[in-house]
């Protein structure tokens, strides 16, 4: 009877866990309806750059990396290839859809070691700053091979100097 009472008590509580977990998420997105659905991917993107594969790991408000955006699927974590091309950078999100950031809306690139419930070793993450909409926000991306991580940072930064250039032109 003992193993009854406590196998049922431990169903209760994980229910009553998830529900706080779902009201929660629910609370976080009515909060965040505010911010713009993310730009479709482009019909010409122009030429890829580069491409790797690895890791989505959510986006958050620029600058504070325990703040997830929930809205428009933005703070899933997912197996993703992150594309750059002329025009921006494609976050092909499996299961999630395309995540496309303008090249004109890119602020920063950097490396760091966790953002929003994934802490790996130092400068593990690469994490792209941007404007989505009139917010910034910052997007991280975990590669999956770890020499692959400069590269990415290298071909979003050459990509950040072309479109300075344009525009001092």
């Amino acid at each position: 009877m003992d193993y009854l009472l406590t196998a049922l008590t431990s169903v209760i509580l994980a229910v009553a866990l998830l529900l706080l977990v779902w009201l929660g998420w629910r609370a976080r997105k009515r909060r965040q309806s505010d911010i713009a659905a993310p730009l479709p991917f482009p019909e010409a993107p122009g030429r890829e750059r580069f491409r790797v594969e690895g890791q989505y790991v959510a986006t958050t408000a620029a600058g504070d990396w325990l703040d997830r955006v929930a809205v428009h699927g933005l703070g899933i974590r997912t197996r993703a290839d992150a594309a750059v091309y002329d025009g921006g950078i494609l976050f092909d999100r499996a299961g999630s859809g395309p995540l496309w950031v303008p090249a004109a809306d890119l602020a920063e690139v950097r490396l760091e070691s966790g953002m929003a419930g994934k802490f790996v070793e130092r400068d593990g993450l690469v994490v792209v700053e941007w404007r989505l909409g009139e917010k910034p926000v910052d997007t991280g991306f975990r590669t999956r091979r770890p020499d692959d991580k400069s590269s990415l940072v290298a071909a979003i930064e050459d990509l950040m100097s072309a479109g300075r250039a344009q525009e001092e032109e």
